[in-house]
């Protein structure tokens, strides 16, 4: 059994708030963690046809019949519900009697906005971390395989090969969830941008050119985008612009949640394949970031991740802003530190003295250096 790092914060606000809702995207583990914190809950799944029948015919009636504890999956398949939950909730007052899940979180995060603020306390589970994954079983000695693998619950612990794990869940993504957020005709069409978007992971996120490829104007190409990022597929990386040069790029970046899924589109089976991909470098890269997103989610640190770049090509991959602290990291998939590791890292602290310098590379070892802190990957900074 992996323990979910969430779990602790979860059961702590269960006694303070009568909703709590996880988000994530599909087999993150949602049900799962909400199972385990209460497993003498009622659970009913909204996209089992009857219940949802009796969810969108008779809320209220269907909220009278699931009361006093009760796990209600998928929820975003009837909107209608936050309304009513609104409604009785106020009326009942009894701390931790629902736990919704949902795997659609601009959709959810609207409704919750509308109806439940104040109401319910909001947490968002992403598939395994390494850190989650260390003294277990299945902890991770190699960053190559990880990488190809991805962390998805099922995926790692029912042992499922990458390929055919991950041939399935794009089938099921884009059958069920595009379908439900999205009227997109031409469903192949959606398909190639999911795998161009693979191959232009890490770089700036060029709407024309993707566009001009796949014969779509810039609105259909930001609104694909959105439905990747609403489901937890893929995310932008924002540029930071703190008024440390006007000449700074404000385009984002683009990267994946799961960087199994990310080598599955690229077509890279083996750890030999992925060392002489053209992409090494990129997939290494989302592999940091994502595991930094998810243990700043993890440990309700509330970081906000950039990258920065200026119109002189001088760059850092990633900036981690923390209350006032601010983290800037170096990424690079060597096993051996090499000094042109440092070289952004310098140029940046000309321009922020304050800033805390890191490199996070693909070798074992750790090093606090006079003015840097070096991270292997298997031990990433918080």
């Amino acid at each position: 059994m992996v323990k979910r790092e969430l779990t602790a914060k979860i059961r702590a606000l269960l006694k303070k708030f009568p909703i709590v809702a996880i988000t994530g995207p599909r087999q993150s583990g949602k049900t799962t963690l909400a199972q385990l914190l209460k497993p003498k809950y009622n659970y009913v799944n909204l996209e089992n046809l009857s219940e949802r029948e009796f969810a969108v015919t008779d809320p209220l009636g269907f909220l009278n019949t699931y009361r006093g504890g009760v796990i209600i999956d998928e929820i975003q398949n009837v909107p209608e519900l936050f309304s009513y939950l609104q409604t009785v909730t106020d009326k009942r007052k009894i701390n931790g009697e629902y736990i919704i899940t949902g795997s659609q979180n601009f959709l959810m995060m609207e409704r919750i906005t509308q109806s439940l603020a104040g109401r319910i306390a909001l947490f968002s589970l992403l598939p395994f971390s390494i850190r989650e994954l260390k003294k277990t079983e299945y902890t991770i000695t190699e960053w190559e395989q990880y990488a190809i693998s991805g962390s998805y619950p099922r995926r790692i612990v029912q042992d499922i090969p990458s390929s055919d794990y991950y041939a399935n869940y794009i089938q099921t993504y884009v059958e069920r969830d595009v379908r439900l957020l999205k009227n997109i005709s031409n469903l192949d069409t959606f398909q190639k941008f999911i795998r161009l978007l693979a191959g232009r992971t890490g770089q700036l996120f060029n709407q024309s050119g993707l566009g001009n490829e796949l014969g779509a104007d810039n609105k259909t190409i930001n609104a694909w985008l959105t439905v990747l990022e609403t489901s937890f597929i893929a995310f932008r990386l924002q540029a930071y612009h703190s008024n440390l040069n006007k000449r700074i790029i404000k385009t984002p970046k683009i990267y994946f949640y799961d960087t199994g899924l990310l080598c599955y589109l690229l077509g890279i089976r083996t750890v030999q394949e992925l060392n002489v991909h053209f992409a090494k470098g990129s997939i290494f890269e989302n592999l940091v970031i994502s595991e930094m997103l998810k243990n700043s989610i993890n440990a309700d640190t509330h970081s906000k991740f950039y990258f920065w770049r200026d119109s002189s090509q001088n760059e850092v991959d990633v900036i981690a802003e923390t209350d006032v602290n601010l983290d800037v990291i170096e990424i690079k998939s060597g096993k051996t530190i090499q000094p042109d590791f440092f070289k952004g890292l310098d140029y940046f602290k000309t321009l922020y003295e304050k800033s805390r310098l890191h490199v996070v590379y693909g070798g074992s070892e750790n090093q606090t250096r006079t003015k840097y802190k070096v991270h292997s990957i298997l031990n990433l900074p918080s």
